[in-house]
């Protein structure tokens, strides 16, 4: 299994890479490069991802592309999407087992936060 992933961002338009989007799949980070003029970087900690999907349209799977999306306890991108790329169920299931690891490696937990808050009585 890989170690890194480099993929860019596709046209559903045969699955052609022209766009100025660029994501950087490592064990402990996602990376994602934005921008022409005006270039973005924005990383998320793989500790950080709660859970991964994938998801394919139609044309999506007609073309050979995915988009995989990050559930993270990150604060600029709750919801990291990586959009139109290719070998999508690879980086899926890379991204599954490098949080995990990553979580176990940091002695993280995830908890969920399910309203149940306790009322402090008034005086």
């Amino acid at each position: 299994m890989a170690t890194e992933f480099t993929e860019r961002k596709r046209w559903l338009f045969f699955g052609l890479p022209f766009t100025f989007t660029r994501y950087r799949i490592r064990e402990n980070m996602i990376t994602i490069e934005s921008g022409l003029l005006k270039k973005v970087e924005n990383d998320c900690y793989m500790y950080k991802v709660q859970d991964v999907e994938l998801v394919a349209s139609l044309a999506e799977r007609l073309v050979g592309v995915g988009t995989v999306v990050c559930y993270t306890g990150d604060t600029t991108h709750p919801r990291l999407e990586l959009v139109h790329v290719k070998r999508a169920k690879e980086i899926k299931d890379f991204i599954l087992e490098a949080s995990e690891a990553a979580r176990m490696k940091r002695r993280t937990l995830n908890t969920l936060d399910i309203g149940a808050q306790t009322e402090e009585p008034e005086d």
